[in-house]
């Protein structure tokens, strides 16, 4: 039985690491900490190694000598001459060559993208360049979340890795990519994720389910405090509005939970949200008055400063020293 030593840091190892049990043996599972992954692991004796830089993972394959190396949800560049030992396989949720490099499946919904991909493909110090030994695909429905997309491309790679390391092991290194269609998905960090109301009610929609739980989330500002959003959509039958102003709540169901947002074009239903510091909640139990808007204004911010600078003020003016609450 071929010996593979796999590592990954994201949400896609469980279920690398299922659909190599039944026909590898699976020598090591280099990833961090204790979740679904790593408890697979140790009820099929499995060894985990919680170190998973590069340095780790070269001593493991030193140490192992496996046969083939499996990455999937991995965070690191690896060096040509680890690279040149043995064959080493990589799982990566686009289609390649287009969205090589991060956030793919975000990306894919951000932009609009009629389905969410999953490449299963040689590993080369190039990024993301290798041959490809599998392809696939999901359609991206109008409510799915990254969340629900990953779980329809983890089904996909749980079927089909064990076949795409037996074809690499045979001596298959893939369909060659075509260099003149690559194309770059960049790092997306937290901030990345807060809401431009003037935008259209689909674009943001887009990036709410983006960037769904367990994601950081979409965010906007109640006041000055962060207000992430769980769940929302676009409205189809929203009221036409000549006069609008965007980040604006124009409707509110204390029944239904959900507060109407005016967007750049139309209208956003939100119907979960959060308060940072709190649960999620309806959004009509946060969102109470249609007399205020969403996002970080301006005139919050002076107010702020204004409120400040009296306080200051009254600490220099008194002799003891006290703060004015």
């Amino acid at each position: 039985m071929p010996r593979v030593v796999l590592v990954g840091v994201g949400p896609t190892t469980a279920t690398a690491l299922a659909g190599l049990l039944d026909g590898f043996e699976v020598a090591a599972l280099l990833r961090a900490g204790e979740d679904e992954a790593t408890a697979l692991a140790a009820r099929h004796g499995v060894p985990v190694v919680g170190d998973t830089s590069v340095a780790s993972l070269r001593q493991v394959v030193e140490r192992v000598r496996p046969d083939a190396v499996v990455v999937s949800s991995y965070d690191r560049i690896l060096p040509p001459d680890l690279l040149a030992g043995r064959p080493f396989v990589n799982v990566h949720y686009a289609p390649l060559p287009r969205y090589r490099g991060r956030a793919t499946v975000n990306w894919a919904i951000i932009n609009g993208e009629p389905d969410a991909h999953i490449a299963i493909h040689c590993l080369v110090p190039e990024l993301d360049a290798g041959g490809l030994l599998f392809t696939g695909s999901v359609p991206i429905g109008p409510a799915d979340t990254v969340s629900t997309l990953y779980e329809q491309l983890n089904e996909l790679q749980r079927r089909h890795l064990g076949d795409a390391i037996r074809r690499r092991l045979g001596g298959d290194t893939g369909t060659p990519q075509d260099e003149s269609a690559a194309s770059y998905g960049c790092t997306r960090l937290p901030e990345d994720g807060e809401i431009d109301w003037t935008g259209s009610a689909v674009s943001v929609d887009r990036l709410v389910r983006a960037l769904a739980p367990p994601f950081p989330a979409a965010y906007t500002y109640l006041g000055l405090r962060r207000l992430l959003v769980h769940r929302a959509e676009a409205r189809s039958d929203a009221p036409r509005f000549e006069g609008r102003v965007p980040g604006r709540p124009v409707g509110r169901s204390a029944a239904e939970g959900w507060v109407d947002v005016l967007t750049g074009d139309g209208v956003l239903r939100l119907h979960t949200v959060r308060l940072d510091g709190d649960g999620p909640a309806p959004a009509a139990d946060v969102i109470r008055s249609v007399k205020q808007t969403l996002g970080l204004r301006t005139s919050d911010l002076l107010a702020r400063i204004a409120g400040l600078e009296d306080r200051l003020a009254a600490r220099t003016s008194d002799p003891a020293g006290a703060v004015t609450p």
